[in-house]
């Protein structure tokens, strides 16, 4: 039978790491390294293959920006500055036209966001792309998926469910509007990166992770890292009202339960911190919304709006499915 990414890592590679200067390993968003007395690098790598992660025949321009976000969000997750990263670029063949598009829209996003490019490799071979992004912190600050507590307030950002339904734009006899279908590819090819409420969250957040696989399955990695377990009020997790209307109950469920590719941040907060939190969040300061809280029971618990149990496949993305 075939292990989950997560089982792999664990299996395989968590015993790896661990040497002088490394404060957080591997299992989280991103490493944790010691540089100075006041300062860690975090560091961080993905790669994003032709025809799982992107369609075979998508623009360069359109690959070039959604590798680099969902590498950022990985910095955001850990609150993070973003400073540099390297690419390593995997080409069937190189063709100039592709290679110009493709380089012009990472310079332009990497400008945008305050990062550089400081080197990599190329290769022949099928097309993917991976990208190390590298970020820093002041000592102590960054977020962790292993800080929660019961009693702790979970919180998303952003509307949830828009990244599993944009996949529905490059299936046959997709029903979305024109309007629908180019908010939905400007999400998934341009997915904003929340560095700036993972900045804000430094020093309050007790724990964070990118909701890239889906609420359940990310908000159950931060429940298992911290040895807990959560309670999620099903009524409070956002969506946006077009979506709502757009698809039926059950669908737009599992899509925003499980679908996974939002990059919005999932994060709990102590209960001493939670009235700045939603302080924050009225004042308009940070988008979020508050959708249960960490329990010491283990496994994650759904609850309808009458405070019933309901029974949700926990499924999420799985790489070796």
């Amino acid at each position: 039978m075939s292990l989950s990414e997560f089982a792999l890592i664990k299996q395989y590679f968590s015993s790896v790491g661990g040497a002088e200067g490394v404060a957080l390993g591997v299992g989280d968003d991103g490493a944790v390294l010691d540089i100075t007395p006041d300062k860690q690098l975090v560091v961080s790598v993905d790669t994003l293959v032709a025809g799982v992660h992107f369609p075979q025949d998508a623009a360069p321009e359109d690959i070039a920006r959604r590798t680099l976000r969902v590498n950022l969000s990985d910095m955001a997750a850990m609150g993070a500055d973003a400073r540099w990263f390297t690419l390593a670029l995997t080409l069937p063949q190189a063709e100039a036209d592709w290679l110009q598009a493709f380089s012009e829209a990472m310079a332009e996003d990497a400008q945008y966001f305050g990062c550089a490019l400081v080197g990599g490799d190329t290769t022949s071979g099928p097309l993917s792309i991976s990208i190390q992004m590298m970020g820093t912190v002041s000592r102590g600050q960054a977020l962790v998926r292993r800080g929660a507590q019961a009693g702790d307030g979970v919180y998303v950002t952003g509307t949830l469910g828009e990244g599993a339904a944009a996949l529905q734009v490059f299936s046959p006899g997709c029903s979305y509007n024109d309007s629908q279908r180019e908010a939905l590819l400007k999400r998934f090819y341009r997915p904003e990166p929340r560095l700036t409420v993972g900045r804000k969250l430094r020093g309050v957040a007790s724990a964070a992770i990118d909701i890239s696989d889906g609420l359940l399955a990310d908000l159950g990695h931060i429940a298992e890292c911290s040895g807990l377990g959560a309670e999620l009020q099903l009524q409070q997790v956002p969506v946006a009202p077009w979506l709502t209307e757009a698809v039926n109950p059950d669908q737009l469920q599992s899509w925003v339960l499980s679908g996974g590719d939002d990059y919005e941040l999932c994060f709990t907060v102590p209960e001493s911190k939670q009235s700045l939190v939603d302080g924050m969040i009225h004042r308009g300061e940070l988008l979020a919304t508050r959708i249960g809280l960490m329990t010491s029971e283990p496994g994650i618990v759904c609850l309808d709006a009458e405070g019933q149990v309901q029974t949700v496949a926990c499924k999420g993305y799985r790489h070796f499915n």
